[in-house]
């Protein structure tokens, strides 16, 4: 154990850290820029590619403004901000918001900002701000309006902001923050100041009790400080999924969306800003009421999109104001078509045989999702379901009924239902309905070994779907219960059982399926024109401070699918190297073939990341040295001084495959529906893993062939902007020969067609594109990508692909106007 252990385990989340149809135009139409210093007004600007920078102390606003002339060069429109609020002092991500009321002075306040605003303006781009409005740091050091709150209780004008059950415990707040229980570090607090301090920590003290003897003044307090250890258990306010250093604010109260948000709106009506990235909405009790405020405070003039993470067919709620999301969706779709579906399940295969893995515990993607969301709402999210028993025996009392219902049998109610939701989360009754089907109902009732104590879950349904009552209470029980959901499916999903599951790393991405990793030709076609007609204007991307890892790790391990063979000898080629167990080995392998090279600077801390959210033989809070001690010694005798992607001359024959998945994946994304989204640095090749990896201060650096498909790609968009915007539309295009279903292809407004080939690495075994061809759309074709070549359209003019693709995998044409 470390000697102070944190307070929560970490995630792969920051501590935190997502243009609809005719309908809702006022986040559809397109519009001109407003004048150089004016301030936006009537219909937002739809950017036409966003550029995402990660802003901290070592790359502050000034660093910004420096590259903003080679990200004009580029051809995106919008840089697009992490958090500009102020945060704890030297957070590298700026999610741990500190104070609403001023941009942060360690990036260059408002006068950087503003100067940064302007600098963009003069090179013709806008600013999109990711704006936190869920959580706030819990630091009472730093954080102005908790630390008045814990200084005066209830009383405090501040009390209303944050999301805390009185009712648990004696009714004060607890901090899980000291190192160690309360008798063993008690020696070690100290007044001074006005203030209590413990090992750097500063904690306010309530009016009048600076003088008293130590107990009772912490007995005074209108908080307790507590060992980190029983956050778990005995936390009385909500925070970000299980961190603990995040406290949830209630932005549902119109006084503290105002008082949080004041600085936003303020500088959304100067023209500063210009669209809106929502944090996490899936946390808000009300997520369509927010949304509806925010749209109404900033007159319809910002672009916004929402980090909400689809499970399988779910769609984006129709009513939300919002341009769509931040793009995972697209993500998932982009990886998926690139992805051998029968290689997949022969990899899945081998991955079984090599690990040996029971069916809950990595051997079968339900069973090990399900187990990781009973481990997590049982353990990890025991204060969470605590809050929910209490309301529910309360709610149930109150009626008449579903009076005599155990808290335990309740309590199990809730844990069975919230296993069972099929989503992130639902929003208001009527989802509730829809997904907590009579299947789901009929699960969660297996649990009891009684069938009349199993009644308590059709109490909690009716809780759920507003039939047993609509009180304030009632209300606030349904918002907890699908917070606590999306916190349960986060966790168990994405932190959990992404690690546990692993035949095809690529897959295990968020927004992913790593049960269904690949996704059909037709399926993608679909669900991009369903994009175009209802989310023109929605985010798409393929890279972001999240992502467990990049899109160009993500594409040479995905191309492993095409050849499970090839993977199955270089696992035997490296088999001397000792290691703990071969599970570890298969992700660390895999995971350093995806990087292409050895790293174990960079390798080691992203494999030890792994085995902690993996949580079987070691956790972030269970952690057990000696294990890590072995995995950090294979690491650095394997994974991170092998170069595997050169180990035989199999391996190296992948090297122009993985390039044509990688390009082909950034080609689509950047002329499929939707706004595309450039992180920062992946307008060249980026190789990156896991955060904090995928974080680090962004460096200019020279161009490759990935940049110059993003110029050509980005500059076709500048210049044909009805082609790729609202009304641009969608029209597949098929392939036609005995390679057909190794080419993709998709016109715009048939003025631009992109073309890319698929699992490549198949198509040559096949024997190549042979007698293919593709019919374009009619007219003459330029070739954007080369500048010379051009084809003919129509009918009669097939287009040979083994012509079409001499030079490169990816083609992208423009048509030719008179």
């Amino acid at each position: 154990m470390t000697p102070n252990p944190p307070a929560h385990p970490p995630s792969d989340h920051p501590p935190s850290d997502r243009a609809p149809s005719d309908h809702r135009p006022s986040h559809q139409r397109p519009s001109d820029r407003a004048p150089s210093g004016a301030a936006a007004s009537g219909p937002p600007v739809v950017p036409r590619a966003t550029y995402r920078l990660q802003l901290q102390p070592a790359f502050p606003f000034a660093a910004a403004e420096r590259v903003v002339p080679h990200l004009a060069g580029l051809g995106v429109s919008h840089l697009h901000l992490s958090p500009v609020l102020e945060a704890v002092p030297g957070s590298a991500h700026g999610y741990d918001v500190t104070d609403h009321r001023a941009v942060r002075a360690e990036l260059g306040g408002e006068a950087g900002l503003r100067a940064l605003a302007a600098t963009a303006r003069a090179h013709g781009l806008g600013l999109v701000v990711d704006l936190v409005p869920n959580h706030m740091a819990a630091s009472p050091r730093h954080n102005h309006a908790l630390r008045e709150v814990l200084r005066h209780g209830p009383d405090s004008p501040y009390a209303r902001w944050f999301d805390v059950d009185r009712s648990a415990g004696d009714g004060r707040i607890l901090l899980p923050v000291l190192p160690a229980r309360l008798p063993e570090v008690r020696d070690r607090l100290r007044v001074e100041d006005g203030v209590l301090r413990l090992d750097g920590q500063e904690f306010p003290l309530r009016p009048g009790t600076e003088e008293l003897p130590l107990d009772e003044l912490l007995d005074r307090q209108h908080y307790r400080l507590g060992w980190w250890r029983l956050a778990r258990t005995e936390l009385d306010y909500r925070r970000f999924f299980t961190v603990s250093d995040l406290i949830g604010v209630r932005v549902e109260d119109p006084e503290v969306f105002r008082e949080t948000h004041a600085t936003v709106l303020r500088l959304v009506a100067d023209g500063v800003i210009e669209g809106l990235r929502i944090d996490h909405p899936d946390g808000l009790a009300d997520p369509q009421g927010y949304l509806e405020r925010l749209s109404a405070e900033t007159g319809g003039r910002c672009w916004i999109v929402v980090e909400k993470i689809l499970t399988g067919d779910e769609t984006l709620p129709a009513a939300w104001p919002v341009a769509g999301t931040t793009g995972y969706d697209a993500l998932r779709l982009v990886d998926g078509v690139l992805t051998d579906a029968v290689g997949a399940e022969e990899l899945t295969r081998v991955y079984r045989e090599f690990t040996g893995r029971a069916g809950d515990r990595g051997g079968e993607w339900e069973a090990t999702a399900r187990r990781a969301a009973y481990e997590v709402v049982r353990h990890d999210l025991a204060a969470e379901t605590s809050r929910l028993t209490r309301e529910a025996v309360r709610l149930c009392a109150a009626g008449t009924a579903h009076r005599d219902h155990a808290p335990w049998a309740l309590r199990t109610a809730i844990e069975e239902l919230l296993v069972r939701v099929p989503v992130y989360r639902p929003y208001g009754t009527d989802d509730a309905g829809r997904l907590l089907t009579p299947a789901v109902v009929r699960g969660a009732r297996a649990a009891f070994a009684v069938p009349e104590e199993a009644a308590a879950v059709d109490a909690v349904r009716e809780l759920l779907l507003g039939t047993a009552g609509d009180s304030p209470g009632h209300a606030g029980f349904r918002a907890r219960f699908a917070q606590t959901s999306s916190a349960l499916r986060a966790k168990s999903t994405e932190d959990t059982a992404f690690y546990r599951y692993a035949p095809l790393l690529s897959a295990n991405e968020v927004g992913g399926d790593p049960g269904r990793p690949a996704v059909g030709v037709e399926e993608f076609h679909a669900a991009c024109a369903r994009l175009a007609r209802d989310w023109p204007a929605t985010g798409t991307v393929l890279t972001t401070h999240d992502t467990k890892r990049s899109a160009d790790v993500r594409a040479a391990i995905a191309v492993l699918a095409q050849c499970p063979d090839v993977w199955a000898g270089l696992l035997a080629e490296v088999a001397g190297v000792p290691v703990p167990d071969p599970h570890l080995a298969w992700t660390a392998w895999q995971t350093a073939f995806g990087f292409g090279t050895p790293d174990p600077e960079r390798i080691g801390p992203a494999v030890l990341k792994a085995v902690r959210e993996e949580g079987l033989r070691t956790s972030w809070t269970e952690q057990d040295p000696a294990y890590e001690r072995a995995v950090a010694e294979f690491t650095a005798a394997g994974p991170g001084r092998v170069p595997l992607r050169a180990a035989s001359e199999a391996a190296f024959a992948l090297e122009p495959h993985i390039r044509a998945h990688a390009d082909g994946a950034a080609l689509v994304q950047l002329t499929m529906p939707g706004v595309p989204e450039l992180y920062q640095a992946t307008e060249r090749e980026y190789r990156a893993l896991v955060d904090p990896d995928n974080r680090a201060p962004y460096e200019p650096g020279p161009d490759d062939g990935r940049t110059a498909l993003v110029r050509a790609a980005l500059g076709l968009r500048r210049e044909r902007p009805a082609a790729f915007g609202p009304g641009g539309g969608y029209a597949p295009l098929a392939a036609e020969g005995p390679a057909a279903a190794h080419c993709l292809a998709f016109a715009r407004a048939g003025r631009v067609v992109t073309a890319v080939t698929r699992l490549s690495l198949r198509l040559a075994e096949a024997g190549g594109w042979r007698d293919t061809e593709l019919v374009l759309p009619k007219g003459r074709w330029a070739d954007v990508l080369d500048g010379v070549r051009e084809f003919t359209g129509g009918p009669e003019s097939e287009l040979k692909l083994a012509e079409l693709f001499a030079d490169r995998p990816v083609a992208l044409l423009a048509r030719i106007t008179e």
